[in-house]
């Protein structure tokens, strides 16, 4: 049996029930079910367990208050993150963002406590992004893209794997346009999902 755990924000969360494991409503309506169901489709021999942890609106500092009984106690195998938008967000709306050194810095602790606890668990990062409509400004795009360094310097760091998500994007909005893959910017739409799900599912399939 291998475990799963997908942590994040509301890009991760969509909606999902805080009881169901390996079911939709468990899962959310987002990249999270279209990766399970990738995966649980492929590979039933695996027994895979696997457990959508995002909640809508966290900062990274959020994420490791939650951390422990969130990721660390369900002891999974491979943990991915994808976090960082509202460091920036909530510091633009309301004053209450997490600087990128602070950022940085807690990231970094919670990666190094799970590897203490978990020394054999595997990591996939994904990098914050925008998308170019909605919320998004230059300012906000700048700001994304010295968030997405941070996550590249902890991935050469702990040698793991990641997905440059904002490269990804980049290369879609080359065949539609940016509301097509995200209606504001930050969250995506079903297409949007999708290109999230399926960069995962090739990770994933590596460290299953």
């Amino acid at each position: 049996m291998k475990k799963i755990v997908i942590q994040g924000d509301s890009i991760t969360d969509c909606g999902r029930s805080r009881e169901d494991l390996n079911e939709n409503s468990g899962l959310g309506h987002g990249y999270a079910t279209m990766l399970a169901g990738n995966l649980l489709e492929k590979y039933p021999e695996k027994d895979l367990k696997i457990y959508n942890r995002g909640i809508s609106g966290h900062r990274v500092v959020d994420l490791y208050a939650r951390w422990k009984v969130d990721t660390l106690n369900l002891q999974p195998d491979v943990i991915t993150i994808l976090i960082g938008i509202n460091d920036i967000w909530h510091e633009r709306d309301w004053q209450n963002g997490v600087e990128i050194e602070r950022f940085e810095q807690v990231y970094d602790m919670m990666l190094s406590w799970t590897k203490a606890v978990l020394p054999n668990v595997k990591f996939v990062l994904l990098s914050p992004f925008t998308l170019g409509c909605g919320v998004i400004d230059e300012d906000f795009a700048s700001q994304a893209k010295i968030y997405s360094e941070a996550v590249r310097r902890l991935v050469k760091k702990y040698d793991t794997c990641y997905i440059d998500t904002q490269a990804l994007f980049d290369e879609a909005v080359k065949k539609a346009e940016p509301a097509y893959w995200s209606k504001d910017g930050v969250h995506p739409t079903p297409a949007g999902h999708a290109v999230i799900a399926n960069a995962l599912a090739k990770e994933l399939e590596k460290l299953i």
